[in-house]
């Protein structure tokens, strides 16, 4: 019986103890490549979201979802009644300050103008008559001063004509100008109930009903580009001061799964989003795949460098940061150079012929 226990204290002493041996590794020379994880989405070059510029009611979906548009193409059209109606107003108000429509009041000023000149011109002979009589001592001094007054008021008439003609042709050419611009202004108000886009690309969405509200606030559709796509990446702030524009970038999409793409970046956005603390940072595609949407989610690594013979070790059995466990037991310091999520490089500290232990978790 005694011999039993003791049979059974030595199995589980045994199995303990292989419990407990910890996994061992050597260092191995590979390649390593160091990058920064971002996540994103895709968006269409160009894409933009569309808004309008007054409030009113759906009345007319010009452009569908999949529809290819024209920079200027209507693609929502309001109800615009009033606006109309402004326009007409202002239609017949530009008519009736027109000049052709004040011709009449014009050409009424240039008869007054004729008469005036006709008078003057008789006056101013009647005057150098009564000149020539007064020389030869015929007729009075009265006679003379009526005449010279006559010819004086006549002068100042015939001016007063021409002013008055001036004074409307002034008046009528600024409210001729005023009503054009207060038409052009209606007219363009009236446009603005017809929503346009701004670019040639495609209808990707929609997002107002006939009979709806708009307002200023809120999109009403999403347009962009029809064939090229980029990437809208966020990162991290403290790994934005290692990305730079070029750099590789791996890309995978749950939409393409196992299947691995590549791109570069091309854009850092330098204002960081506080709330997430995180930088948004714009990439392309070498080769885009064949069929890409708005919005659909990727994950990245941006490649910062890339060693292609490193002493690497798992990521796994550092210790501390720069220790690691000898075989022996013997904590040991070494210094890292690159990092991925698996391995990381070793500068100094270890050989290749060294043997290292996975610490407890």
């Amino acid at each position: 019986m005694i011999k039993g226990y003791v049979l059974l204290g030595i199995f589980l002493l045994s199995f303990f103890s292989c419990k407990t041996k910890l996994e061992k590794t050597k260092p191995v020379e590979e390649k390593i490549t160091e990058s920064v994880y971002a996540s994103g989405v895709l968006k269409s070059k160009n894409q933009y979201e569309v808004f309008s510029t007054v409030t009113g009611l759906v009345a007319e979906i010009v452009a569908h979802e999949g529809d290819t548009v024209k920079k200027g193409d209507a693609v929502i059209r309001l109800t615009n009644t009033t606006a109309k109606l402004n326009t007409a107003n202002a239609t017949i108000a530009a008519s009736y300050a027109s000049t052709a429509a004040n011709s009449e009041k014009l050409n009424e000023l240039r008869i007054n103008i004729d008469l005036a000149k006709v008078k003057l011109d008789n006056d101013a002979l009647l005057l150098q008559r009564q000149k020539n009589l007064w020389a030869q001592q015929i007729g009075t001094k009265n006679e003379l001063e009526q005449r010279d007054l006559a010819y004086k008021s006549s002068v100042n008439a015939w001016q007063a004509s021409q002013l008055r003609y001036t004074e409307l042709q002034k008046q009528i050419s600024f409210q001729e100008k005023q009503s054009q611009n207060n038409l052009q202004v209606s007219k363009t108000n009236t446009a603005d109930y017809t929503i346009k886009s701004e670019t040639d690309g495609i209808v990707y969405s929609i997002l107002k009903e006939p009979g709806e509200m708009v307002n200023t606030q809120t999109a009403v559709a999403l347009i962009g580009d029809a064939a090229i796509f980029i990437l809208e990446l966020q990162v991290d702030e403290y790994d934005i001061a290692r990305i730079k524009p070029g750099q590789k970038v791996v890309i995978t999409m749950d939409s393409y799964k196992d299947q691995v793409f590549e791109g570069v970046v091309t854009k850092i956005d330098p204002s960081m989003n506080e709330r997430s603390k995180s930088f948004t940072i714009e990439a392309s595609f070498i080769k885009q795949p064949a069929a890409l949407y708005p919005k659909l989610t990727c994950e990245s690594n941006i490649v910062i460098q890339t060693k292609e013979k490193a002493l690497t070790i798992p990521a796994s059995y550092l210790m501390n940061g720069d220790f690691v466990l000898m075989e022996n037991k013997e904590k040991r310091k070494v210094i890292t150079g690159l990092k991925d999520y698996q391995k990381v490089e070793i500068l100094s500290g270890l050989t290749i012929n060294d043997f290292i232990l996975k610490p407890e978790q």
